[in-house]
């Protein structure tokens, strides 16, 4: 038997309905905020993800999966969403006049990086994210701040928090870069190796570790606030009293970088404050990435978004045990006796259908209790037995268990009008009978 490769799931039809109402949950959403899908290909010219993520980061040196195609191009299948989306919008000139601007898009779809599997991160997982085009105003980032902060919201999970930080423009990060090195250079042989090695590529990331080493001397590090510009001060400081204006609570964490080269200003991320998704507690995050559409040879156009782990939201809301809407109960089951039924069966169901109901028959053969037990399980509201002596007289009995109610109708009354009829059969009148009868 051939499995299923590690680090990837199966999502199976019991479970599949939780992320369709995930996804129809954000979709909602984005809708009140104007954003509009928009779908790239699973994979890319290696060489996207190198300029954009950075040669440097884990992402690319540790954890993509490239390869080479029949035409011994170099793919990658792609890591994260940000840079495919941006490549869409130079390559297709979505910051022409013709476009609406702020461009504002979404994306949802899986993600694919080579690391060790743990509670919501696979190897291949799955991301919802949105992009902002063309807008430098702080509005733009407290909005989509907004957008995040009204997902978790509307999807009712508890115990999270907004840490946000700045980290200015590239010349400020540059002079951050240099003090960091300043300062762990000295303290080299007390880094974990991972941070040993970043102290030379990319010192900023030694600031996200999570060895317990590296924490204790990050502690003392100098931070990203002390380096900004006048520029990046009042922007920061703009954002910050637009989420006070807009009641989002948050706390400013200049330990926070995020794992990507291309990030400026603001930057933030989602927690959740207990173990319930393991040791990556983040649920959301991103930030502000003004170079990068230029960088991948578009026009000088800022951006801002977020990403967003769909495992990881998913196994949060089970942790906190939140309830989901279970998938829709439905709304007709045709038990069958006999092969003489099955045409008259299959209208049944296909009318049911047509007028916009959940339908279904037995298609086995099987005894008429088992055929019970499914229609229980699929929460049937309505039942029918068909047989062959319903086919004789043209008439069947439908019935609703939960509300003790039946009534005989003739088959091609029930072909010609299943929605009065199902109507009928489950509008719950006993209130007003008790009414009436004085009760």
């Amino acid at each position: 038997m051939i499995k299923k490769m590690k680090g990837t799931e199966d999502i199976l039809p019991k479970d599949s309905y939780k992320w369709q109402y995930l996804e129809d949950t954000v979709r909602a959403i984005f809708d009140t905020y104007q954003f509009k899908e928009l779908r790239t290909p699973i994979f890319e010219a290696k060489e996207l993800f190198a300029r954009s993520v950075g040669d440097t980061s884990d992402i690319v040196s540790k954890e993509m999966y490239d390869f080479k195609d029949k035409g011994d191009r170099d793919l990658a299948l792609r890591p994260e969403g940000t840079a495919a989306i941006v490549r869409a919008y130079v390559e297709h000139k979505l910051f022409g006049p013709e476009h609406p601007q702020p461009l504002k898009v979404y994306y949802i779809g899986p993600m694919f990086r080579y690391e060790r599997p743990q509670a919501g991160r696979q190897r291949q997982f799955h991301q919802i994210g949105v992009e902002v085009f063309g807008s430098t105003n702080p509005a733009t980032d407290a909005e989509v701040i907004g957008l995040a902060w009204d997902i978790l919201s509307e999807l009712e999970v508890e115990n999270v928090e907004l840490n946000i930080n700045s980290l200015g423009k590239p010349a400020d990060r540059q002079k951050y870069r240099e003090a960091l090195i300043e300062y762990f250079t000295p303290l080299k042989d007390q880094l974990s190796e991972d941070s040993q090695r970043r102290l030379a590529d990319n010192p900023l990331r030694i600031l996200d570790s999570k060895d317990a080493k590296d924490k204790a001397l990050v502690a003392q590090a100098p931070t990203i606030l002390d380096f900004l510009s006048e520029d990046s001060h009042q922007h920061f400081e703009q954002v910050q009293a637009m989420l006070k204006a807009l009641d989002i609570p948050y706390t400013v964490n200049p330990l926070i970088v995020r794992g990507l080269d291309y990030y400026q200003d603001t930057i933030f991320e989602i927690i959740v404050n207990d173990d319930a998704i393991g040791a990556q507690s983040t649920v959301i995050g991103g930030g502000r990435y003004d170079g990068l559409v230029e960088q991948l040879g578009g026009p000088q156009a800022p951006g801002f978004g977020f990403g967003l782990g769909m495992e990881r939201l998913l196994l949060l809301l089970e942790q906190q045990k939140i309830e989901l809407p279970e998938e829709e109960p439905l709304d007709l089951f045709v038990l069958t006796m006999g092969d003489a039924v099955n045409i008259k069966a299959l209208q049944i169901v296909q009318a049911a259908r047509q007028a916009g109901y959940f339908a279904e028959r037995d298609y086995l053969g099987r005894s008429l209790k088992s055929q019970f037990k499914t229609a229980d399980k699929l929460n049937a509201k309505l039942t029918l037995t068909l047989g062959e002596n319903e086919l004789e007289t043209g008439k069947v009995t439908i019935k609703n268990k939960a509300l003790d109610k039946q009534k005989e109708v003739a088959i091609d009354d029930l072909l010609a009008d299943f929605e009065n009829i199902y109507r009928e059969l489950t509008t719950d009148t006993s209130a007003i009978d008790k009414y009436f009868r004085g009760e």
